[in-house]
């Protein structure tokens, strides 16, 4: 069985191994983050501050509340793509290369969204309020509010600690010797066993590190990375299918803790988490790689500032909208998020083009030629 999808696999990949795009994934990923706004827009505040999101969106609510998995799906696609992005080089160029990707559009997230919510406050049925102090902005600015106990602009923000944590632990696998197989499988393997063992231990210091509640599905992309490289590998096969089946009871905790105001069955959420999986795993196996739509690699670029700009921000411009139009909820959320996807265009060319290559090249050094990979 392993030998066929091997072969399928092999038939399907491309000339290039590893092309520096991968369309599909852009896809994917933007379809997480208008899920996420989506569970936002639609259940995680009240529209007029008062009545449940049920009232506005009787039919959507109920569906729209599972766009929370769009989080878990970002760090599976993050466990393959950070994977990719640090192989084969040195800990500075990854650093790099992360430094380059996420601090332009976050620094821009921070200053729009801390202008709009002082100039448009809101205080009532939202899940983060209050207007930042000038310390606070300094602060998150850093990206590192949560270990310097200041409050998060945005609540969005608290993913991006996760992240980096797991940059940091990948980084350390870089330092001591760089990324192999072998490597990254033993790392898979051990952080899965400690992300099981951890949570019988509430105070243990490596919860930190382990992250137990998200490790399966960073472990699920490294290990899917992994699957690329060598399809037959049934030692790679055999973690992913044990972090799928942490995934399934990390899921049902998380959907069972929601409390949206009505039922949440489970089952959905457990067969989303399932295709996530499955459209991640095709893409590692190259079924994806001739799929070759530069939309979807424009859609990948919107992805990361929408995330960013789209909660508190997109708050405001509803409930402003709704308390002047009084217009339907399905119409008040979609132009939210068609104004938060062409603010998101403008910050990809007009701050993210320009500033990556310059902070890349301030770590890298300008007479490094590294900084062109």
């Amino acid at each position: 069985m392993m030998t066929l999808i091997a072969e399928a696999a092999a038939a399907a990949r491309p000339a290039t191994a590893h092309p520096p795009r991968l369309p599909a994934l852009d896809g994917l990923r933007l379809i997480c983050a208008l899920a996420v706004a989506g569970y936002h827009f639609g259940d995680s505040w009240r529209l007029d501050g008062v009545r449940p999101p049920a009232h506005f969106l009787p039919h959507g609510a109920p569906v729209l509340i599972y766009g929370f998995l769009g989080v878990e799906v970002f760090f599976l696609i993050s466990g393959f793509v950070i994977c990719m992005s640090a192989w084969g080089r040195t800990v500075r160029g990854f650093v790099a290369s992360r430094i380059a990707r996420l601090y332009p559009a976050f620094w821009t997230g921070v200053l729009l969204t801390a202008t709009v919510v002082t100039a448009v406050p809101l205080t009532a049925g939202v899940p983060v309020s209050g207007v930042p102090g000038l310390r606070e902005i300094l602060v998150n600015l850093t990206m590192l509010p949560e270990p310097l106990n200041t409050p998060l602009v945005d609540t969005v923000y608290w993913t991006l600690w996760i992240e980096l944590r797991f940059y940091l632990v990948i980084a350390c696998l870089v330092a001591s010797g760089g990324l192999t197989d072998r490597r990254l499988r033993l790392l898979g393997t051990g952080w899965l066993i400690a992300a099981l063992v951890l949570p019988a231990f509430p105070g243990a210091p490596l919860r930190e590190v382990v992250m137990p509640d998200f490790a399966p599905y960073f472990i699920a992309g490294m290990t899917m990375f992994l699957l690329r490289r060598s399809p037959a590998d049934w030692r790679s096969w055999a973690l992913l299918g044990g972090c799928w089946l942490i995934s399934l009871q990390r899921i049902t905790v998380r959907a069972l803790d929601l409390k949206p105001g009505f039922e949440v069955p489970v089952w959905p959420a457990l067969a989303l988490i399932t295709v996530a999986y499955a459209a991640l795993l095709a893409v590692a196996l190259g079924l994806t790689d001739r799929l070759d739509w530069r939309r979807l690699t424009t859609a990948g670029a919107l992805t990361y500032p929408f995330y960013l700009l789209h909660q508190r921000i997109g708050y405001s411009m509803i409930r402003t909208a709704h308390t002047h139009t009084g217009l339907p909820a399905p119409v008040l959320i979609a132009g939210a998020v068609g104004v938060l996807l062409a603010a998101a265009w403008l910050v990809h060319r007009w701050v993210e083009r320009p500033l990556a290559p310059v902070l890349k090249r301030l770590v890298l050094g300008a007479g490094d030629p590294r900084h062109s990979k």
